[in-house]
């Protein structure tokens, strides 16, 4: 029993080193192929267990395959922008091809490049899966599923064009720049004190000029509030005017009106209502009739006239229609008609000006001028002595669009260092937000947050110190990398860039134990567990490294020392063979 036991045993041995020197022969054939993991024959022995010990039966030996897939090979460096990496735990997620019906299955074959299709493929010619990302670069919100995958798609039909969203502006205004004076007022606003142009670009790829128009003026002085209840007896309320509830007056231009303003005692609910200056000032600038309010350096209530009609100035007319409302603003009616053309102020006028047609005929500062015709005004605010020099730091910025109309108008004011007087908004940024620009020519509204935190205000040149923004016109595809988080960037020959997909890395408890499948891939079974998918660099997985390949862990060396020992084992077991083939000889020779 035991002769012929050892033979079977010699025959189990031929049968353990045939299948070592196979796979020692397959780690060696694959020394060269990208992301080859080797495996190893683990032997151990099969033994015949007897009641009684003088008698031994002997056992047989078997062979398992043992895979190093948990072994990192050596990464090697490529020229290719789509050849990755991965330096530590975790695979690539691929299918054979871009089918829902398709398997998937795990490489650290990063060899990649686009097909005719534009999918990324390795050289087995498995499709590359990720995560698709938003417009803000976002990952599905379903990110830890296989069904958050699809296939990395890099084909561009024709270009890309990047839309501005952000610009920003860094530059000086003039801090000695003199106010607008009457002597100037029928240019003030066609005369910004200073403009800067900035170009960025709509939907469709084409670029536009928003133009910047800065105009040293009065800033607001006085306080709002919804009720009475609400302000202080030192804030401006209409009675601090000489406003009474129940007065009421009418104002128009050559470009509309009348508006009816009509004080009340309690919170304005309708048009028309006022109740604190802030309202008279808001219902005249929100009406649309060519005329500007605001308040003076000195609290005194200013009404402009917008723009000129076919050449002429744009006559102001103010009528009491209730009570003598406008007295208390400093202005005096005659018959309730109208004052005659530009601005009208409530400045003390006592000695103002010697005016002809609305205009100041003497030199400024105006301080000791006579006049008695209390109804003609000075066509822009009169301000005495040296007050004509704006010490408040208030300039309007005027935002043009290109087709000439304003898309943003209203104040900045500066501290007494220079800088911006501005609150930072709940992200800390100070921004001019210009919101659904509509260009005309078919592109999707935009809106536009411009950065300002740079403005300055410093005595000397106007400057701008830069100016960027975001956008960029139509670029043709140029390239497609991936980066070492993962990201595939496509770029583009305006300089743009685009994040389209993000790859994940796949780790499992037990990476040894995946079942291999041609193409150097494994898929999952029950003795590696389940997949994981990971960012790279995040929950144990490891990073990508891009322009490189990871390349066989075969060792030749260790390879050609274990098939010099199995096939001396092999001789061996052949040996144990002949030598029971003999025995068995001289028994049969038996007489």
């Amino acid at each position: 029993m035991s002769l012929f036991g050892s033979l079977f045993t010699g025959v189990s041995g031929l049968g353990a080193q045939s299948q070592s020197t196979a796979m020692i022969a397959n780690n060696i054939a694959n020394v060269n192929t990208v992301g080859f993991k080797r495996s190893e024959a683990s032997f151990f022995s099969l033994v015949t267990t007897e009641g009684r010990s003088s008698t031994y039966s002997p056992g047989t030996v078997s062979v398992n395959r043992v895979q190093r897939v948990d072994l990192q090979g050596p990464i090697q460096q490529t020229s290719s922008s789509t050849d990755a990496a991965v330096s530590g735990n975790g695979f690539f997620t691929v299918k054979r091809a871009a089918d829902d019906q398709q398997e998937f299955l795990y490489t650290r074959s990063g060899s990649f490049s686009e097909d005719s299709q534009g999918l990324l493929r390795n050289t087995a010619g498995f499709v590359l899966y990720g995560w698709p990302l938003d417009a803000n670069g976002e990952l599905p919100a379903n990110q830890g599923d296989l069904t958050s995958l699809v296939a990395v798609d890099v084909a561009f039909l024709g270009g890309l064009t990047r839309p501005t969203s952000s610009g920003e502006i860094s530059l000086n205004l003039d801090a000695a720049e003199v106010d607008s004076l009457a002597s100037d007022a029928l240019n003030d606003l066609t005369n910004p004190d200073f403009t800067r142009g900035l170009t960025v670009f709509d939907s469709l790829g084409q670029s536009q000029v928003l133009t910047f128009e800065f105009t040293k003026t009065f800033g607001p002085q006085a306080t709002a509030a919804g009720t009475v209840s609400d302000l202080l007896a030192t804030d401006n309320l209409v009675n601090d005017v000489g406003l009474t509830v129940g007065d009421s007056f009418d104002l128009s231009s050559e470009l509309g009106g009348p508006l009816t303003l009509t004080v009340v005692a309690g919170t304005p609910t309708l048009p028309g209502e006022v109740q604190t200056v802030n309202d008279i000032i808001t219902e005249i600038n929100n009406a649309g009739i060519g005329v500007t309010a605001f308040l003076g350096n000195d609290g005194e209530f200013v009404i402009q006239r917008d723009e000129f009609v076919g050449g002429a100035a744009n006559t102001i007319t103010l009528t009491n229609t209730v009570g003598t409302p406008l007295t208390g603003l400093g202005i005096t009616l005659t018959n309730g008609g109208g004052l005659g053309p530009d601005t009208y102020a409530s400045d003390d006028l006592s000695n103002p000006g010697d005016y002809d047609n609305g205009l100041p005929t003497d030199s400024p500062p105006y301080s000791n001028s006579s006049n008695t015709d209390q109804n003609s005004f000075p066509s822009y605010q009169f301000l005495p002595g040296d007050a004509q020099y704006n010490n408040r730091g208030w300039w309007q910025v005027n935002v043009i669009h290109p087709d000439g109309t304003s898309l943003s108008r209203g104040l900045v004011n500066y501290n007494g260092d220079g800088s911006l007087n501005a609150l930072p908004d709940a992200q800390g940024n100070v921004d001019l937000n210009l919101n659904q620009i509509d260009w005309g020519n078919g592109s999707n509204p935009q809106n536009i947050s411009i950065d300002i935190e740079r403005f300055s205000q410093f005595a000397g040149n106007y400057d701008v110190i830069f100016s960027d923004q975001n956008g960029a016109e139509l670029g043709l595809r140029t390239g497609v990398e991936i980066t070492r988080e993962g990201v595939v960037v496509a770029r583009f020959s305006n300089g743009a860039t685009a994040d389209l997909y993000k790859v994940p890395l796949v780790t499992f408890s037990n990476p040894n134990g995946l079942t291999e499948v041609s193409g150097t891939a494994y898929s999952e079974n029950e003795q590696s567990g389940e997949e994981n998918l990971r960012q790279a660099g995040t929950g144990g997985a490891g990073f990508l490294e891009p322009s490189t390949i990871e390349s066989s862990n075969v060792d030749l060396a260790d390879e050609f020392a274990k098939l010099i020992v199995s096939q001396r084992a092999f001789s061996a077991n052949t040996r144990v063979i002949n030598t029971v083939d003999q025995m068995t000889e001289d028994l049969l020779r038996l007489r």
